[in-house]
């Protein structure tokens, strides 16, 4: 399990950060001209897709953060997992399903329902 959700958080975090990056000194995404379900959510609040890269780059940042954490067994890895999950639920869909799916990993270890 614990191979999986690095895999899944290495996946997000560099995926957030080349896409951040790409946007800020290309001005689009990676992928189609149209950003994802996501960029609905600040349209609607008058926020320039377009113009958050800086955000992308920050997540991805704390997502490989959170990744070397994890590899490395420290203890603050559980809590940043959890928070760094929640703050990404907002990235529709793919964010939102790897974050889901690292939560309910970390939720059934802690209940000690699965096994290392």
């Amino acid at each position: 399990m614990k191979l999986l959700i690095i895999l899944m958080g290495l996946l997000n975090g560099l995926f957030m950060l080349a896409d951040g990056i790409y946007v800020t000194l290309k001005g689009k995404y990676i992928g189609p001209e149209k950003p994802g379900p996501w960029a609905g959510i600040f349209q609607k609040m008058n926020i320039d897709v377009f113009k958050m890269g800086w955000v992308f780059i920050l997540y991805g940042l704390l997502w490989l953060i959170w990744v070397i954490g994890i590899w490395q067994n420290k203890d603050w890895a559980f809590y940043w997992g959890i928070a760094i999950c929640v703050l990404t639920l907002w990235y529709l869909p793919v964010g939102t399903i790897i974050s889901i799916i690292i939560l309910a990993i970390l939720y059934f270890k802690e209940q000690k329902i699965l096994g290392d």
